[in-house]
């Protein structure tokens, strides 16, 4: 399983490179916001200083909701780093726009997707990536990791390339969830990796261990 950061904040992905676990990040234009990062050439900008950081994917999304202009602004995230993958949101044009892009050799992440018939039609175009919404479905009582495990048969049994992208994830629960039903790739804030690393009984061991160590050093 692949381990992306969702997020546009530099400092949190250097700590997720230095954590030794970091394949890639994903971004949108939420997280651009919340960075305070604002207009055409600083967003540009920053997608190539996240390229610097990491050596793999980074997701960078169109805003616009036509075939013509998400091929406008693809093909320029696209010119900006080997890294960038295009995000495009599961729409009839955004559709389109996969096939294009992948006749085109443009790599391709579909976002915005709420259930397996979208990720079987993005397969269908050509996307590297789906990217299907986990939390946001547990937030209207809807079981994200269920479409995850869905979405991972669909694809085995046609034996389709794109990659299932677990998007959307809140907490360290959903990583492991989505580890046991196939998901190829989760992306998720540094708090969510950070938390797999935690548990008391590491924590009462570790100290255990640190004070058995210093008794017998004492003798």
């Amino acid at each position: 399983m692949k381990f992306f950061i969702d997020t546009a904040n530099l400092d949190d992905i250097r700590e997720a490179q230095e954590l030794g676990v970091l394949d890639g990040v994903t971004t949108n234009p939420s997280l651009m916001a919340k960075e305070g990062i604002t207009g055409k050439d600083n967003i540009m900008a920053h997608y190539k200083a996240i390229c610097d950081l990491v050596e793999g994917d980074v997701s960078a999304e169109v805003i616009g909701t036509t075939f013509d202009e998400m091929v406008r602004e693809g093909e320029e995230l696209a010119d900006l780093d080997d890294n960038i993958v295009v995000k495009i949101p599961m729409i009839k044009d955004g559709v389109k726009a996969l096939k294009y892009f992948s006749e085109k050799g443009i790599r391709t992440n579909c976002t915005l997707i709420f259930s397996a018939g979208q990720a079987l039609l993005a397969a269908k175009a050509g996307a590297t990536y789906v990217s299907p919404f986990v939390g946001r479905l547990d937030d209207i009582s809807t079981d994200g990791v269920a479409l995850i495990e869905q979405i991972v048969n669909i694809y085995t049994t046609y034996g389709f390339t794109t990659e299932v992208l677990a998007a959307s994830i809140r907490h360290p629960m959903h990583i492991i969830q989505c580890a046991e039903v196939g998901a190829d790739v989760m992306t998720g804030p540094l708090s969510a990796i950070m938390a797999l690393l935690n548990h008391p009984l590491t924590d009462s061991g570790l100290a255990k261990f640190l004070a058995d160590h210093k008794k017998a050093g004492a003798k």
